[in-house]
């Protein structure tokens, strides 16, 4: 045999060895897997995701200071940072003004009024003696009327009476005209307070509003949680609902995965679930199911037989113990891998190797 064939020999002879190994590897890795995945369990691979949440400014404005950097804890109420206030303090000190401006107007309407009421009992005064007068006067004037039938008396006495009767009732219709006047003038009056107590009530409302915007330039966390990114920097103008920091609540964790149809069917809210992370696999985490989608995520184009039905695709959130996380909050990353592991038969026991074991 020539070197040639010789060589093509032992090439053809590596080969079948390679593939041989290969294959027997293969189906060892079958069985190991086949032994890995008891009866009655599922899993999914996921990764760890919790709640984030975003502190905006309310209004446009420009940065003032951040008190905080990323990976920084905070806790809920905590104040992280200030946007310029400098145009909204101007607004509040014209506010004030107006309002101290509207309480003088209301201080001036109310002595109108006193004023307007001191007159019209000075109007009362006059009128109640205008009536006295006109008594007086038919009074002379009866008697008039009398002596002159009894010829005791100048036909001219009697036309200076019937002229005093006449004037003394035209003096006392002008003192009631001027008590009507003086009445609408007190009406009038009144009218001022009111319009300047509404005018005062407006000032305080545009300041009150003006000290909440002041307020709302104070950012502050929501939640509980961990600075996730500076989004915005100092000096940064920013328009309404404009993103300054991003933080995510540490203490409300979850593991998003996907479980077939059948197995989505039969999860219900509250059902248990057991999570192993690839950057601590020595550990199984509890956790509880949240979330079931309504809804396939993904699904082959057309339904037609129950083989395809499989192939449907449900998204589930599994919740961890708040309490947990609570003791952990240090350690605790989103974005980790893992796998989650749910009971697809409702009656199947947990594994030894799946019971629960967290950290100390």
């Amino acid at each position: 045999m020539s070197n040639t064939n010789r060589t093509i020999v032992r090439a053809v002879a590596a080969l079948l060895a390679a593939g041989a190994l290969a294959g027997g590897g293969y189906w060892t890795w079958q069985a190991m897997h086949r032994d890995t995945l008891p009866p009655g369990l599922m899993r999914g691979n996921g990764r760890i995701e919790a709640a984030d949440i975003d502190v905006a400014t309310k209004l446009p404005g420009r940065v003032r200071d951040l008190l905080v950097d990323e990976g920084d804890s905070v806790g809920a109420g905590q104040v992280l940072g200030h946007m310029d206030v400098q145009s909204l303090q101007a607004q509040r000190d014209e506010a004030l003004a107006r309002q101290r401006q509207a309480a003088s107007a209301i201080d001036t309407a109310l002595a109108q009024v006193t004023l307007r009421e001191s007159d019209r009992r000075a109007v009362q005064a006059l009128v109640s003696q205008r009536e006295s007068d006109v008594d007086a006067s038919a009074r002379r004037l009866a008697r008039s009327e009398a002596l002159a039938r009894d010829g005791a008396s100048a036909e001219q006495e009697l036309d200076d009476d019937r002229a005093r009767v006449r004037s003394a009732r035209a003096a006392l219709a002008a003192a009631r005209a001027q008590d009507e006047a003086a009445v609408a003038a007190i009406g009038a009056a009144r009218t001022q307070v009111e319009g300047a107590r509404a005018t005062a009530a407006a000032a305080a409302a545009t300041l009150a509003r003006i000290d909440s915007e002041i307020a709302d330039a104070s950012l502050v966390a929501p939640r509980a949680g961990r600075v996730q990114y500076r989004i915005a920097e100092p000096g940064e103008v920013l328009g309404a609902g404009g993103r300054v920091l991003s933080l995510v609540d540490l203490s409300d964790v979850h593991m998003t995965f996907f479980v077939p149809e059948a197995v989505a069917g039969r999860l219900a809210i509250g059902s248990e679930v057991r999570l192993v992370l690839d950057a601590a696999p020595q550990y199984v985490l509890p956790a509880t199911v949240s979330y079931v989608a309504s809804t396939a995520q993904f699904t082959p184009k057309t339904v037609e037989t129950a083989d395809e039905r499989q192939k449907m695709m449900f998204r589930v959130k599994a919740r961890l113990d708040r309490a947990l996380l609570e003791r952990h909050l240090a350690q605790v990353k989103t974005g980790l891998p893992g796998v989650a592991w749910v009971r697809s038969d409702p009656g199947a026991s947990w594994p030894a190797t799946l019971a629960v074991k967290v950290p100390q």
